[in-house]
């Protein structure tokens, strides 16, 4: 298992780079795409969806990175992980379905939801487990 530190230095790099995509993509969606779609599309609307929950996320796996550091809790790991999924399986899902049109993408889409549900909840509970120490 890695050191607190390098723990912690991963999840910050794979925040800052979960972070800065977002703000790609979101910049993609509102230029390229709004060229190609109508204001009121639905694909427009999961792209939207898609950046701003990998930014919610990107901040969220921040916050994991900063815990880390002084915490020695394999669930902060397990949540950083779980949200890495996440955002892979729910945005990832979702811009595909929006560049692709594959709509069977939708149908994977509430796994990556609940993959960042279940690191929400593992966050909770190693903050709740680190505080009550």
């Amino acid at each position: 298992m890695p050191t607190n530190t390098s723990s912690s230095s991963i999840w910050l790099i794979v925040a800052a780079l979960f972070g800065g995509l977002a703000v790609a993509c979101g910049a993609f969606g509102a230029h390229a795409l709004k060229a190609r779609l109508s204001a009121d599309s639905p694909m427009l609307a999961n792209w939207e969806t898609a950046s701003r929950y990998q930014m919610y996320h990107a901040l969220a796996l921040l916050a994991v990175g900063l815990l880390a550091a002084g915490n020695r809790s394999q669930l902060l790991n397990i949540a950083g992980l779980s949200m890495t999924l996440g955002i892979i399986i729910f945005s990832g899902c979702l811009y595909a379905l929006v560049l692709t049109g594959q709509r069977w993408l939708g149908a994977v889409v509430p796994f990556g939801g609940l993959l960042l549900i279940v690191g929400w909840v593992l966050l909770a509970i190693a903050v709740f487990r680190s505080s009550s120490a």
